[in-house]
């Protein structure tokens, strides 16, 4: 009996350690889906903000609108499966690939050397820099200004790391959320705020009594897709995707519907448009 007992153990832990052995040598494909995978699927998980207005947001009727937003549903139609939208918070845009949660990431995700060592990121499709809106009563023109004062900015963007690594005297109040920390920017919490120029650009023209006194700072930086690191299937689709739309002028029309309404009639769409992956 003891004998057998021991025999039973012994096997258990065996089939343990090469079920472990197994997890360990497929670990690299556990996290995403090839291309046939997701079409034989039906379905397309695509991670957008939600609460990022124009680029990515949802509408009073509870559907997700923007600029990524339209890109994400012609990436479905061309797939032929369906599209699943999943929000996301700008510190978890790399989390939520690495735990397989989603295919891809359209969520104005800025492509930085750090970040393409944890996620790939595909050819870009809009581009932009660093811009800072602040209170009228209080403008700031240049970053020094912002020294000693409170500078808005939200978890994991690129803002974040900017003015932690150059103006360390800027103190810097951080949120998950973009309609958090642009609701603590009306309470009056913080001189200004900042992130993409392309946003804050927006968000002051239809909130008065604000204005975008930096409206470039930094580098001019690309925004691209991101899929699972070594996600080559997707990768390559996303790619060719992106430069078959280039002769359609995709991104203009995305442009002309989704911002052309909030920019202006007199707005240069290529400031911000990309096609075919050329900057």
């Amino acid at each position: 009996m003891k004998k057998s007992l021991s025999k039973i153990i012994a096997l258990s832990i065996a089939v343990l350690a090469a079920a472990s052995v197994l997890s360990a040598c497929s670990g690299s494909k556990a996290g995403f889906r090839t291309v046939e995978q997701i079409k034989k699927s039906g379905t397309i998980k695509i991670a957008v903000f939600s609460d990022k207005k124009p680029f990515g947001y949802v509408d009073e009727y509870g559907k997700y609108q923007g600029y990524d937003v339209y890109f994400g549903d012609r990436i479905a139609k061309d797939l032929g499966v369906k599209v699943e939208y999943v929000p996301v918070e700008a510190a978890a845009r790399v989390e939520v690939l690495e735990t397989g949660k989603v295919d891809l990431v359209l969520a104005n995700f800025t492509v930085t050397p750090a970040r393409a060592e944890k996620v790939d990121f595909a050819l870009p499709y809009m581009k932009c820099a660093l811009g800072v809106v602040s209170n009228d009563k209080d403008i700031a023109r240049k970053p020094e200004d912002l020294n000693g004062k409170t500078l808005i900015v939200s978890k994991g963007t690129t803002a974040e790391t900017f003015f932690t690594e150059n103006y360390p005297e800027v103190n810097l109040l951080k949120f998950d959320q973009y309609s958090e920390a642009y609701n603590a920017l009306l309470d009056g919490r913080g001189v200004g705020l900042s992130t993409d120029n392309t946003e804050v650009l927006a968000w002051a023209i239809e909130n008065p009594g604000f204005t975008v006194g930096i409206e470039s700072l930094g580098s001019l930086d690309s925004i691209a897709p991101a899929v699972t690191k070594g996600n080559e299937s997707l990768l390559n689709w996303i790619n060719e995707e992106i430069k078959s739309l280039a002769d359609e002028q995709f991104f203009h029309a995305d442009y002309e519907a989704t911002l052309r309404s909030v920019y202006g009639p007199n707005s240069d769409a290529d400031s911000l448009v990309v096609e075919g992956g050329q900057l």
